[in-house]
């Protein structure tokens, strides 16, 4: 004898399920966003080569972007064109400020892009911690002639 709920009893149970997959599947770009955002902050942290933290930091501002033109979606918006009939219009400005970050943040990844070659150079390394450690030795070796003086 089986002593579960019914089939009446599950029902609802199913709808809810169904109803919430619903609503998951149809917030796509935001979950995009957020494994974006998560992905991009992990390559930032997690790396110590300093050209995968400048991929790591694009990763992370292209899901900025991705949040922003999402959130400026009107469903059912047009481009503001005045026909003289009643419209629901979108509005364009977070465009154009996305369209302005972009050229911002390819100009910065370029400079950051100079730096790790500059740095490469001096240290011979792109490496975060082999860096830190010809710092170090730099620093031990000038107070050690500090302190012969």
């Amino acid at each position: 004898m089986f002593f579960g709920p019914t089939q009446a009893e599950l029902e609802p149970l199913t709808m809810r399920i169904g109803e919430m997959i619903e609503a998951i599947l149809s917030y796509y770009n935001y979950w995009l966003i957020v494994f974006l955002m998560m992905l991009g902050l992990y390559i930032v942290i997690s790396r110590g080569n300093l050209v995968k933290k400048i991929v790591g930091l694009n990763v992370f501002q292209t899901s900025v972007f991705l949040l922003y033109i999402s959130m400026a979606k009107v469903h059912g918006g047009t481009a503001p064109i005045l026909t003289g009939k009643p419209e629901i219009f979108s509005n364009p400005l977070p465009h154009v400020l996305i369209l302005t970050a972009i050229v911002v943040g390819v100009s910065t990844t370029a400079l950051g892009l100079a730096l790790v070659v500059r740095i490469r150079e001096n240290y011979g390394t792109i490496e975060e911690e082999d860096i830190l450690l010809s710092e170090e030795r730099q620093i031990t070796n000038e107070l050690s002639l500090v302190n012969r003086e």
